[in-house]
């Protein structure tokens, strides 16, 4: 007779239905839609102007652009505190 087997349960699927946390937090997505938004606004303003030799398009919408890119790439390397204890510490 052919032997049958028995399923046994695997760490693997204890490793599966483990609770991820997220890699982002919601703070991070907050900064990363400032940060677009300020790269949307300034790509606007550049349009708007139209002008070469505009103060708007060529100093404000390159520093706004600027900006929200290093406000996004800020949102995307930040991680929040990793303290547990909520108490404050005393300094006496």
């Amino acid at each position: 007779m052919p032997r049958t087997r028995k399923s046994v349960p695997t760490k693997s699927r204890k490793r599966r239905t483990k609770k991820r946390s997220m890699i982002l937090l919601p703070h991070n997505y907050v900064l990363i839609t400032i940060g677009v938004l300020a790269v949307v606004i300034g790509y606007a303003i550049m349009r708007i102007e139209n002008e070469v030799d505009g103060i708007l398009s060529l100093y404000v919408a390159p520093l706004l652009i600027l900006g929200g890119y290093l406000e996004i790439i800020y949102a995307i390397l930040w991680r929040g505190s990793t303290r547990t204890d909520s108490t404050p510490h005393s300094s006496g």
